[in-house]
């Protein structure tokens, strides 16, 4: 069990940053997700030893990394953690074979050999031995990087967005071969990424981070599809962040009624603990909200408002509106359903959007 318990500050920064984390991870895929800035980078740097916290712990079972109140900070390579960055770092001088084994100098050939041969099968990599990265795809670049990190043994690996700019089935089969070898060695992996894709490949468990600080932990599903800070909902591509006031709350119902700011647009919500008079922030995303070019009826869905589109963008196989409804919703369809409803700047048109599709966020 990897536990971290640390603050970080960073005066030089404007505003000033700190780091406050108090989590524990256990062996199997840890996602660390969050928005740029949030800390998540930080936080690896200073497991593996290449920052040192201002206050508190870090350990590995009965292995202290670091005690800042008793001075103690055990040097990077003495910690025995992998780490791949997002530049990969091999060496361009050497071939894939010398790149794995480079941190294997004091192990007798036959061990290294038999470490190397593992490895090289584990990530699919035997018929690249002798190449140099210069001759290598990306995909097979981030599998080099990775056997070298994990042909060490290491007792945590930490991977910075390893596999930023491969495509989704490439990162699927990478992620696969690593989890397979996982499966035997049962090490805490933490992976750092802002793509809610990969999380979902990914992820046994996601901690959420933002503005230095954990905002959540649990499921995918359980974290991503509920952001509780708006910079995580941001992240998340929730395109709508409204802004209003609890009118009053409906228990019978499991609902509280809010009013946006500015204008008579009201909106059911799910029950939260907001009282009456109390400001929040509602997030929506843009393809939760469906729309009508007649006034619907006999719907379960509880907010449906009128509106006007202002602006219609097609982008690939979508396509974004503006609509005006008191407030200015973004709207995503797909292009049929914009020829369907004959969509045109101007057209009036019925938004309808469900109850728990509206997520209350904190402001930080």
């Amino acid at each position: 069990m990897l536990s971290v318990h640390i603050e970080k500050e960073f005066r030089t920064d404007t505003p000033p940053f700190q780091l406050q984390i108090k989590e524990e991870f256990s062996h199997g895929f840890t996602v660390l997700f969050g928005p740029s800035g949030a800390g998540k980078s930080t936080l690896l740097d200073c497991i593996a030893g290449l920052l040192k916290p201002d206050k508190g712990t870090i350990t590995f079972g009965a292995a202290v990394f670091c005690d800042a109140e008793k001075q103690i900070f055990m040097p990077s390579e003495k910690r025995g953690i992998g780490y791949v960055f997002q530049s990969l770092a091999l060496f361009p001088h050497l071939s894939v074979e010398d790149n794995i084994t480079y941190g294997l100098a004091r192990l007798p050939g036959a061990q290294r050999r038999a470490r190397l041969e593992r490895i090289l099968e584990a990530f699919h990599i035997e018929r690249l031995s002798s190449r140099k990265p210069g001759a290598l795809s990306g995909g097979e670049k981030q599998r080099v990087a990775l056997a070298r990190s994990l042909i060490t043994q290491p007792r945590v690996l930490l991977l910075d967005e390893p596999l930023t700019g491969l495509d989704r089935l490439l990162r699927q089969a990478i992620m696969e071969d690593l989890r397979n070898w996982n499966a035997e060695q049962r090490i805490p992996i933490l992976y750092v990424t802002h793509n809610r894709e990969e999380v979902d490949a990914i992820g046994d468990r996601v901690v959420a981070m933002a503005d230095g600080k954990v905002r959540a932990r649990g499921t995918p599903q359980d974290v991503l599809d509920s952001p509780r800070a708006t910079p995580l909902a941001q992240a998340l591509g929730f395109e709508n962040l409204l802004a209003g006031r609890v009118l009053d709350q409906r228990p019978a119902d499991g609902v509280m009624r809010i009013g946006l700011d500015g204008n008579d647009c009201e909106l059911e919500i799910p029950l939260g603990s907001a009282q009456p008079g109390e400001t929040v922030q509602v997030a929506i995303r843009a393809g939760d909200i469906l729309v009508a070019t007649q006034l619907p009826y006999g719907l379960s869905a509880r907010n449906v408002l009128p509106g006007t589109v202002e602006s219609i963008e097609t982008r690939g196989t979508l396509v974004n509106l503006v609509v005006n409804a008191g407030v200015r919703f973004a709207v995503r369809v797909t292009p049929g359903a914009a020829r369907s409803l004959e969509l045109t700047v101007g057209s009036v048109v019925w938004l309808v959007v469900k109850t728990h599709s509206c997520h209350v966020v904190s402001a930080r």
